[in-house]
C-alpha cells in the first residue's frame, strides 16, 4: 500500500456507523451488568455483614461466568449470525438481573451474577464481528478502537449510579438498571441490527477462510499470548494505582479517585488514535510491537516515579494508563482479520477468554509482588511482562477476512 493510498481512505456506509454504535450500547449494557457487583462491595461490606472476600467473590461471579461461555457464544455467532446472538444474550442478561432482585439470598445472588455474566458474554463475542463485517480494511482500526470503548463506558456508567442507587433505594433497585438496559438493548439488537454481509466463498479447492486458522499457523496464538502478557501493566494500573497515589504518594481519596478516572477517559480515547494510526499504516502488528515497548517503558517509569518531584509521578500514572491499554484494538482487529469469517467469533471468544484470565491473576501476583518488594521492585517487575510480548509480536499482519 502506498503512502497515497493509505490517505485515501474508503467510504463507511451511514449503516455501518449505525451498526457499530448499536453494538457499542449492546457491550456497554452488558458491561453494566458485569461491573455491579463490583460497585456493592463497600455496600454489602459495611451494612450486610459480608467480608470483603465474600463481598469479592460475589463480584467476580459475572467475570468467571464470561470466560466459561465467550468462546460459545463466538462459535454461535459464527454460524447464526451476530444479530441474534447479541438478542439473545442480552435478553437473557436481563433475565439474570431480574432474578438478582427478587433474592435477599447471596448464594443465589452469586447464582444470578454467574449466569448473567455467561449472557453477557456474547456481545463481547459477537461485536466484534460486526465492526470486521460492516468496516473496510483501513477503517477497521477505527471502528474497533470506538467499539473498545464499549467497556469503560460502561463501567462509568456503573460507577456513576450503582452506589448512589444501592445507597438510596437498594440493592434490587441498583440491579435493576441492568434488567433496564441490557432488556431495551435486546429489543434494539432485534429491530435494528443487522448482520454484515458475507464475504463470497473463494474458488478454491479450500476455502483459506473455512480452514482452522489455529492449525494452518502460530500467528492467532502469538497474538492471544502477546496480549495476555500485555494485560499485566493494564490491569496493574487499574488495580493498583489509586491505592499507590494515596499512600505512596500521599493524595486525598477524591482527587486520587479523579485522577484514576481522567486517566481511564484518556486511556479510552487513546484507542482510538492507535486504531486510526494502524489504518494509516496499514499494519496492526508493527504499531502493536511499538505499544508493547512503550507499555514496558512506563511501567519501568512507574518504579522511578516515586524519587521523582510532585506533580510527575501523577503525570507518568496518566501516560502509562494511556499506553497500557493501546494495544486492545490492535489485538482484537487483528484476530479478527486473521481467523476470517467462519473462525472471527471464536477467534475473537479465545482472546477475551485470555485476557480475563491473565487479568484475574494480577491482582494476587502483584498484590504479592507490592507485599514483598514494595511499588517500585514491583512495577519494575511487571514491565517484564510486556518486554517479553515484543519478540513474540509476529513480523507482519495476517489477513483473510477479504
Amino acid at each position: 500500500m502506498t503512502q497515497a493510498s493509505r490517505l485515501e481512505k474508503t467510504a463507511v456506509s451511514p449503516k455501518a456507523w449505525t451498526m457499530l454504535g448499536i453494538g457499542v450500547a449492546a457491550q456497554a449494557a452488558g458491561t453494566v451488568f458485569v461491573s455491579t457487583p463490583a460497585f456493592l462491595i463497600p455496600l454489602l461490606h459495611s451494612e450486610h455483614g459480608l467480608s470483603l472476600t465474600q463481598a469479592g467473590t460475589l463480584a467476580a461471579a459475572p467475570t468467571f461466568g464470561m470466560v466459561l461461555t465467550l468462546v460459545a457464544w463466538g462459535a454461535m455467532a459464527d454460524r447464526f449470525g451476530e444479530k441474534w446472538v447479541i438478542s439473545i444474550g442480552l435478553a437473557l442478561t436481563a433475565i439474570a438481573a431480574l432474578a438478582a432482585t427478587t433474592t435477599d439470598n447471596y448464594a443465589l445472588l452469586g447464582i444470578a451474577f454467574l449466569l448473567g455474566g455467561m449472557a453477557a458474554a456474547s456481545t463481547n463475542a459477537a461485536s466484534g464481528r460486526v465492526v470486521v463485517g460492516w468496516f473496510p480494511k483501513d477503517r477497521r482500526g477505527l471502528a474497533m478502537g470506538i467499539r473498545q470503548m464499549s467497556q469503560p463506558l460502561g463501567v462509568t456508567i456503573a460507577s456513576l449510579t450503582i452506589p448512589t442507587l444501592a445507597a438510596n433505594v437498594g440493592i434490587g433497585s441498583a440491579v435493576g438498571l441492568s434488567v433496564a438496559l441490557n432488556g431495551v438493548l435486546a429489543l434494539i439488537c432485534a429491530v435494528a441490527l443487522v448482520n454484515p454481509p458475507r464475504p463470497a466463498a473463494r474458488s478454491t479447492d479450500i476455502p483459506v477462510e473455512t480452514i482452522n486458522p489455529y492449525l494452518s499457523n502460530w500467528f492467532l496464538w502469538r497474538i492471544h499470548l502477546v496480549s495476555a502478557l500485555l494485560v499485566f501493566p493494564q490491569f496493574t494500573l487499574s488495580t493498583f494505582g489509586l491505592v499507590w497515589l494515596i499512600t505512596e504518594q500521599g493524595w486525598d481519596a477524591a482527587p486520587a479517585g479523579l485522577l484514576i478516572g481522567i486517566s481511564q477517559f484518556v486511556g479510552a480515547l487513546g484507542r482510538i488514535v492507535v486504531g486510526i494510526w494502524s489504518d494509516r499504516a496499514g499494519s496492526r502488528v508493527g504499531p502493536l510491537r511499538l505499544v508493547a515497548v512503550s507499555a514496558s517503558a512506563v511501567m519501568l517509569a512507574m518504579a522511578a516515579a516515586g524519587a521523582a518531584p510532585w506533580g510527575v509521578p501523577a503525570l507518568i500514572l496518566l501516560l502509562a494508563t494511556t499506553v497500557s491499554v493501546a494495544d486492545n484494538g490492535l489485538a482484537f482487529t487483528s484476530v479478527a482479520e486473521a481467523a476470517g469469517p467462519k473462525w472471527q467469533g471464536k477467534a475473537l471468544g479465545a482472546q477475551n477468554t485470555g485476557q480475563f484470565i491473565a487479568a484475574s491473576a494480577v491482582g494476587p501476583v502483584v498484590g504479592a509482588l507490592i507485599g514483598a518488594v514494595g511499588y517500585p521492585l514491583a512495577f519494575a517487575i511487571v514491565a517484564a511482562f510486556p518486554a517479553a510480548a515484543i519478540p513474540l509480536v509476529p513480523s507482519r499482519d495476517r489477513d483473510i477476512s477479504v
